[in-house]
C-alpha cells in the first residue's frame, strides 16, 4: 500500500498519531518476542521503521530518539497493568487475604497472559537504562498504593509509619522477583498455587498491631 493510499481521507493530526501508534506496537512487538534477541540495545530506529512499514522521517515526528519510544512504551504498560490491578482489587472486597490476592493474580496474570508485558515490565527493566528508570518509578507507584492499603485497613490506628514504608518497599521489590521468576516459567504453571504462596507470605510477613 502506498503512503498516499495509506493516509487518503486522514487528517493530518490523525495520522501523526496512527503512525506513533503503528512505531509503538512495532517496539511493543520486537522487545517481547525474541525477534532482537530480547536485548533492548539492539532496536533501533530502522528496526521500528522496517516492522511498522514506516520511513525514518516519521518515526523522528514523533521521537527524539528510541530511549523516549522505549520510555512511552513502558509507560502505556505499566498504566494497563496498574488499572487491571485496582480494578481486581477494588472487585475483591474488604477482606485483607481477599484484596492481596487479587492484587498478585492480577500482575502475574495480566503479564502471563501475554508475554511481551511481562517482558517489557519485567526482564528488559532490568538491563535498560531507560526501562530501569521507569520501572524505579513504577515500584515507587506500587509502594504509595501498598501505604495506601495499609491505611484504609489500619485507619488511624497505623501507629508505625516505618514499620508500614519498609514493609512498602519489600513488598514492591519482591512482587517484582516474583513476575520475573513467573515469567521465567521457574515456579511452575500453577497460577493458583503460586499466589496462594505468595498471599500467605505477606500476612504472615505484615507487622504485628498491638
Amino acid at each position: 500500500m502506498s503512503n498516499t493510499t495509506r493516509w487518503a481521507g486522514v487528517s493530518l493530526s490523525d495520522r501523526r498519531t496512527e503512525r506513533r501508534a503503528l512505531l509503538i506496537a512495532a517496539a511493543y512487538d520486537l522487545l517481547g518476542t525474541d525477534l532482537l534477541g530480547h536485548d533492548p540495545s539492539a532496536l533501533s530506529v530502522r528496526a521500528l521503521c522496517r516492522a511498522s512499514g514506516l520511513n525514518s522521517r516519521y518515526f523522528y515526528e514523533s521521537f527524539a530518539d528510541v530511549d523516549e519510544l522505549l520510555g512511552e512504551l513502558y509507560d502505556e504498560v505499566a498504566a494497563d497493568l496498574a488499572g487491571v490491578v485496582a480494578a481486581a482489587i477494588e472487585c475483591a472486597g474488604r477482606s485483607v487475604r481477599s484484596r492481596t490476592a487479587a492484587g498478585i493474580r492480577a500482575v502475574l496474570g495480566h503479564a502471563g497472559d501475554d508475554p511481551r508485558r511481562g517482558a517489557i515490565l519485567f526482564t528488559h527493566a532490568r538491563a535498560n537504562p531507560v526501562l530501569a528508570a521507569r520501572r524505579v518509578a513504577t515500584e515507587e507507584l506500587l509502594m504509595s498504593s501498598v501505604l495506601a492499603e495499609t491505611v484504609r485497613r489500619q485507619g488511624d490506628r497505623t501507629s508505625r509509619p516505618r514499620a508500614d514504608q519498609v514493609g512498602a518497599v519489600m513488598f514492591a521489590g519482591a512482587m517484582a522477583e516474583l513476575a520475573r521468576q513467573w515469567l521465567g516459567g521457574h515456579l511452575g504453571s500453577d497460577l493458583d498455587v503460586v499466589v496462594d504462596a505468595a498471599t500467605a507470605f505477606v500476612l504472615r510477613s505484615a507487622p504485628a498491631r498491638t
